[in-house]
């Protein structure tokens, strides 16, 4: 795909990053001038110091030995190489010595710091009025080339002569220019290296949208398999990829069990259906009498009844599997539930011959629904005790509740013919889902689904496991945190 830098500028990320750019520039510009501003004031204060060193030197030679002294100190300071501005003048501003040639009109005219900086003319600078190729200057590139400005101190002696000493702004200009220069390199070094980390993180940005929006159009196409790009970078990107890829594989998981619900209603609800309507076909043929209707009455009822059950079973498996229940979840005893579960069906198990126990000592406290608990477990004891009856001599069923690390372990264990097949144990859990050796038996084949649901809504696990002989249900519970 062509990269575009408009199509970037698009994107929050890049606007953001312009921004900041830009807050950067302002700043940098800022701190140029601070700090052009500042080496220039430190190296004016620097200079007026040196002056005023001057200017105590030259008054101990003025009295010392007065004006021949002070004529003779400024004529040997002005010939040092580097010397600062030195210039006596008449009282009229006539200059009598010096290392000025010439001067800007009115410095010489007020005592005391000149308040702007003048320009001024050497001493010895005439002699570069010509060019290299020996032709004359002009007057006006000679102001220019050779006019400097400086800053002095005006001072009138007691014979009014005038006495000035100054130093040449040449060097802190120089610096200042110097220091300017730098700043202005590095503010357009990081301006350059901003730009460049904008295009590229803006690019990379890009990328990613393009990639989340070309997922995204193929999942609202209907093809919920595909998924959102990871590159791996760990950025909030692939965070939010990751996240939204598992909310992704939520749906379609979600998607897969309501098409597997309708296809087993459509399928498995279709039999007593058809037993309903021949029950009433056939109550309506012939003559009956009021016994005949009312037995077929009742026998609807009955079926009505259990396809209730069923609708009720399947409305709240999906809503435990999408995690829309409302059910409360308060501190439960399962000791407490395995008794009650025992008390109800020890009698149905001593009417077929089961033999039923319950092991269930102390206090097993976890956060969950009491009523869910207790209807999974019914589930699974009616179930155990359902497939073991009659299939062996001495058919026994057995509820134990122990503590394993941090979880605690709910197993419902029979010695029936179980499910020797391992694919068939996975299967079990699945809604509608009747195995072979269970066909002889009444039922819906939702009572292990419901089960396993009630399991997944408090974050446990249902495992079948063969129990050599029969088979076992391990219900495993997360403890209570407050235990």
């Amino acid at each position: 795909m062509a990269f575009r830098l408009p199509a970037i500028m698009k994107t929050t990320a890049a606007r953001l990053s312009a921004l900041y750019l830009l807050l950067f520039a302002l700043c940098a510009v800022l701190l140029v001038f601070y700090m052009t501003s500042l080496s220039a004031r430190m190296l004016m204060v620097q200079t007026q110091e040196t002056i005023n060193e001057e200017v105590l030197g030259l008054a101990r030679a003025y009295q010392r030995g007065g004006i021949p002294t002070l004529v003779r100190v400024v004529e040997q300071r002005a010939r040092q190489p580097g010397a600062n501005l030195y210039l006596l003048a008449d009282p009229n501003g006539q200059i009598l010595s010096g290392n000025v040639q010439s001067i800007q009109p009115g410095v010489l005219q007020r005592e005391g710091w000149t308040e702007l900086p003048f320009s001024y003319e050497r001493y010895g600078e005439v002699a570069g009025r010509r060019t290299p190729a020996g032709t004359e200057k002009t007057d006006s590139e000679i102001v220019t080339e050779e006019r400097h400005n400086a800053i002095a101190v005006v001072l009138r002696l007691p014979n009014q002569m005038l006495l000035m000493v100054g130093r040449d702004l040449g060097e802190p200009e120089r610096f200042r220019d110097v220091v300017q220069r730098a700043l202005m390199v590095a503010l357009g070094m990081m301006g350059f290296g901003g730009l460049l980390i904008w295009y590229f993180v803006g690019r990379r940005a890009l990328k990613h949208i393009d990639g989340v929006s070309e997922a995204s159009r193929r999942i609202m196409a209907g093809d919920l398999t595909g998924r959102l790009p990871v590159t791996g970078a760990g950025d909030e990107f692939d965070r939010l990829a990751e996240n939204l890829n598992v909310m992704l594989a939520r749906i379609a998981h979600l998607n897969d069990g309501l098409k597997q619900v309708s296809d087993n209603i459509a399928h498995d609800l279709k039999t007593p259906l058809t037993r309903l309507r021949n029950r009433a076909e056939a109550a309506l043929s012939g003559k009956k009498t009021g016994a005949d209707y009312r037995e077929v009455l009742e026998g609807t009822i009955a079926e009505s009844d259990q396809l209730i059950r069923t609708f009720n079973a399947i409305l709240m498996i999906s809503r435990l599997e999408a995690g829309y229940s409302a059910e409360s979840v308060a501190k439960v005893d399962l000791s407490a539930v395995v008794h009650d579960v025992f008390e109800l069906y020890e009698p149905v198990a001593e009417e077929l011959g089961v033999g039923l126990e319950a092991h269930a000592a102390g206090e097993f406290m976890i956060n969950g629904n009491r009523e869910l608990i207790a209807q999974a477990l019914s589930n699974v004891v009616d179930n155990a005790i359902k497939y073991s009856a009659g299939a062996v001599e001495a058919p026994h069923v057995s509820v134990a509740l122990k503590r394993e690390g941090d979880e605690i372990h709910l197993l419902v264990a029979d010695n029936g013919l179980g499910i020797p097949d391992e694919g068939d144990r996975k299967r079990a859990t699945e809604r509608f889902v009747r195995l072979e050796q269970s066909r002889s038996q009444p039922g819906s084949g939702l009572g292990l689904s419901l089960a396993h649901a009630v399991m997944k809504f408090h974050n446990g696990r249902l495992d079948l496991l063969p129990g050599n002989p029969g088979l076992s249900v391990l219900m495993s519970f997360p403890g209570s945190k407050d235990e």
